[in-house]
């Protein structure tokens, strides 16, 4: 194997790694739902992201032909963790989950009509 292909491969690990450590201590360390949901969301997928394509450029340097399996999971994590991500966010929104100060006070996404006592009404209460 070449010294740049596993040069390559090296930073791209380390630098995976390193994403994945910081996305935990953020995940560990941010003070509620909304700040928690940008470690695992962002700087974790990127690693994991790092780590796969650090993983396809082995086996393909090893082996002299490219594996598809890594680049489909690298694609498919990157679609949906953000997907996901925006569905928990707009789940915390709903359901009025406290935040800290530090998020600037009421999120403006929160329509008029979406704001009371019980966000969702019951199906069995005879609303609709």
């Amino acid at each position: 194997m070449p010294f740049l292909v596993e040069a390559l491969i090296s930073l791209l690990l380390i630098a995976g790694g390193v994403f994945v450590f910081i996305g935990s201590l953020g995940m560990a360390h941010l003070r509620d739902f909304y700040m928690r949901l940008h470690g695992p969301t962002k700087s974790t997928t990127l690693g994991i992201g790092c780590m796969l394509i650090a993983s396809m450029g082995y086996f393909w340097s090893a082996d002299g032909k490219p594996d598809i399996q890594e680049l489909l999971i690298t694609l498919f994590l990157f679609i949906t963790a953000p997907v996901s991500a925006h569905l928990l966010a707009k789940t915390g929104l709903h359901m009025q989950l406290k935040h800290s100060q530090k998020t600037q006070g009421k999120p403006v996404e929160l329509r008029p009509e979406e704001v009371g006592e019980k966000p969702v009404p019951h199906p069995d209460k005879g609303h609709g």
